[in-house]
């Protein structure tokens, strides 16, 4: 699923109308089943791959709750994704919901920043 959804549903949805696509990545979004969930946001890959960022960040905001550590790394590589190609835009989202995302979401999105940030931002995160 990890190697398809970003290449099939991901652009795909950027086709449609945008009330449309965020419907459907909230209905994905919402499902009791895992894998549905993972799929909405593994799905936005494809759209950061194109510069279109705003549905992977508003799915990792809304996902970080997730109890599932699967779900986890999923929000997390995303995060990492949009911070590859806009560092500023990342470390943004990061400044709003760091206390908040759960550690393994947050290792994963801090991979590619230095040390320093790196402590920053889990430091930040232990005070919760």
């Amino acid at each position: 699923m990890d190697t398809v959804v970003p290449y099939t549903l991901g652009p795909w949805l950027l086709a449609q109308p945008a009330d449309k696509a965020t419907a459907i990545l909230d209905d994905l979004a919402v499902s009791p089943v895992l894998w549905r969930r993972r799929m909405a946001m593994v799905s936005t890959l494809g759209q950061i791959r194109l510069g279109h960022h705003d549905q992977a960040l508003r799915l990792a905001a809304k996902l970080q709750t997730d109890p599932h550590h699967l779900m986890h790394k999923a929000v997390g590589w995303m995060l990492r994704e949009v911070g590859n190609r806009n560092r500023v835009l990342l470390d943004s989202f990061l400044n709003e919901h760091a206390a908040t995302l759960p550690r393994t979401a947050l290792r994963y999105a801090l991979e590619k920043h230095d040390p320093a940030a790196r402590t920053h931002y889990l430091a930040v995160a232990q005070e919760r």
